[in-house]
């Protein structure tokens, strides 16, 4: 009775169905090896903490926080994003601290779009993405993301006449961990700039990165008409915290800035230090966790592919992305995986079309437990179930 129709198009999610199945596993006694969720469970930097610990004893924080509060996160974001790829901003005007960037993401769509504008979206691609369009109120075309192209979109191929208000992208990205170049950048920016079209990046993992591996930024393209969205939930595993900060053009933050002042503050000024504090780290400490990750993706990535997956090494990002042959139904399988051996994954169709066949692991345990859970999924039929929910 009182659901909107923006409320009422915010797709569902079969992530619900995980966690039913999960249950279900639990109820049977199984223990629960969970892959599904892209949640850090490493904790962050000590003096990021401590800067935390002191801020709530000081009175001076509790306050709401105004935009002029932000200026040490909005510098030290400039000064990061100077030092590691070499983007000089204007703390004043091209950077804007958020909430996390899913909810930077989510105002920035209210902010620079009108309901009936056209978004243009990766497939497969991060499901709350679909839900942010369709609470602005946008028609959304999916940008297919194929393996032979290494999950990199085709603009070229796009009809001349789409002219899209946005653009999203998301590298290096999930689901498929697959990595962008900064010549990558340069041609999708100059393809929105002829169309009229805001580049949005949003770039979560711009530091969870292997090896000699350092992932780019969109910003390299140029600020005009490209906006880019970090967060620091990943690399300095501060996913509960909810902050992070958006850069670039600088009449899209303006935008987004006033969208933002009608339905939040900012974050509370202790995270804003403690954020402040993780983002001037030397390179070296903010990236300590990268090993870990690293270690897990070693793990893994032989391990399925022992099974017979196709499995792409990942230069980045925390997830490993597999093509599983014979696999038609991949929200039957997850479930059926979940149920039979307590292993829980994400079903490739979760993330869109093309992510049909698919499943995504999330490297949230340790190698000996990733090396368990391939173990149990090798006694797991393929197709042994069909999914029928709604």
């Amino acid at each position: 009775m009182w659901m909107s129709s923006r409320a009422g198009a915010v797709p569902g999610s079969v992530f619900a169905l995980m966690d039913a199945a999960k249950g279900r596993a639990r109820a049977r006694g199984l223990p629960i090896i969970d892959l599904s969720i892209g949640s850090s469970d490493q904790s962050p930097p000590e003096t990021v903490l401590e800067a935390l610990r002191e801020a709530t004893r000081d009175p001076l924080t509790y306050r709401y926080p105004l935009f002029s509060d932000t200026a040490p996160l909005r510098e030290a974001a400039a000064t990061y994003l100077l030092r590691r790829f070499g983007i000089k901003v204007d703390p004043e005007t091209e950077v804007l601290p958020l909430i996390g960037a899913q909810e930077g993401l989510a105002h920035l769509l209210l902010a620079v779009t009108d309901p009936g504008d056209t978004l243009l979206l990766p497939d497969p691609g991060y499901p709350p993405y679909l839900g942010a369009a369709a609470v602005a109120g946008l028609k959304t075309v999916p940008l297919p993301l194929l393996p032979e192209r290494g999950f990199l979109p085709d603009l070229e191929t796009l009809p001349e006449d789409l002219r899209p208000r946005a653009l999203l992208l998301n590298y290096p990205n999930n689901p498929t961990s697959a990595v962008a170049s900064v010549a990558f950048f340069e041609e999708a920016a100059a393809w929105c700039r002829r169309r009229g079209t805001l580049l949005i990046h949003d770039h979560p993992y711009a530091e969870l990165t292997f090896g000699d591996y350092r992932a780019p930024s969109a910003l390299e393209a140029g600020l005009n008409g490209v906006v880019e969205l970090h967060s620091l939930s990943k690399t300095h595993h501060m996913g509960g915290f909810r902050v992070g900060f958006a850069a670039g053009d600088a009449g899209a933050l303006a935008a987004l800035a006033r969208v933002k002042g009608a339905v939040d503050f900012h974050a509370y000024l202790g995270i804003q230090r403690a954020a402040t504090l993780a983002l001037s780290l030397p390179d070296a400490v903010g990236r300590a966790g990268t090993a870990v990750f690293q270690a897990r993706r070693d793990a893994l990535v032989p391990a399925l592919r022992e099974l017979g997956w196709e499995v792409q090494w990942p230069q980045a990002s925390m997830y490993a992305w597999a093509r599983v042959p014979g696999l038609t139904d991949s929200v039957a399988y997850a479930v059926h995986a979940a149920e039979e051996c307590g292993v829980v994954v994400s079903p490739g169709r979760a993330f869109g079309e093309r992510g049909e066949g698919f499943v995504r692991f999330a490297l949230v345990q340790p190698p000996e437990v990733l090396l368990e859970a391939a173990k149990r999924l090798a006694g797991v039929e393929i197709g042994a179930a069909v999914f029928r929910g709604g």
